[in-house]
């Protein structure tokens, strides 16, 4: 069971780092379709700037994920180091379940934001999913679609977290814990 967990979690790693990578590129994309049609060909389109926004945020919100699981948040690991082990220990969870309560936050009030977010991108077309295909819109993307970077990374937040602190405590109680950030035992 322990070994189909670490694969788990591997996977979704690798997963959400995939889709980093993929946000990245549609940003650098987008940029420079954009500028090349405005100075150019003097046509710049209309989504061109929006689709690079959204692809920073979501990039970005899947990325602190990312970092909440690797410990590589903000933190203050110089201070954690120089502290007895067992103190050093139960400051980095506190500190990660800090993050894990702003993953809480993110999530609720996301979702909150999403049901009740009202208005539409007029310069985005969609697909959405009916009769069980996706069928391609070409009216108006609705916000909530771009919102929902919030539900989502507050709950990849929180379980990263969870997993953070689980793996912690199993290698702590080895005596093979180490402080986030300083480079042993990772």
């Amino acid at each position: 069971m322990i070994r189909f967990l670490l694969a788990l979690d591997l996977w979704v790693r690798k997963l959400l780092s995939a889709f980093c990578v993929f946000m990245l590129a549609m940003m650098v994309v987008f940029t420079v379709y954009t500028i090349v049609m405005r100075y150019v060909f003097h046509d710049p389109p209309m989504w061109g700037d929006l689709l690079t926004s959204l692809s920073n945020i979501w990039f970005v919100f899947i990325a602190l994920s990312l970092t909440v699981r690797d410990k590589e948040q903000i933190a203050l690991n110089l201070i954690y180091s120089r502290l007895p082990r067992a103190f050093g220990f139960v400051l980095q969870q506190f500190w990660t379940g800090v993050i894990l309560l702003l993953g809480v936050v993110i999530a609720v009030y996301g979702w909150e934001a999403v049901s009740r977010m009202g208005g539409k991108y007029w310069e985005m077309w969609y697909f959405a999913w009916e009769d069980g295909w996706f069928v391609f819109k070409p009216n108006y993307m609705p916000k909530k679609y771009a919102m929902m970077i919030l539900p989502i990374s507050g709950t990849l937040i929180v379980l990263a977290a969870i997993v953070a602190i689980i793996e912690d405590v199993v290698r702590f109680r080895r005596g093979t814990f180490v402080v986030a950030g300083s480079g042993a035992g990772e």
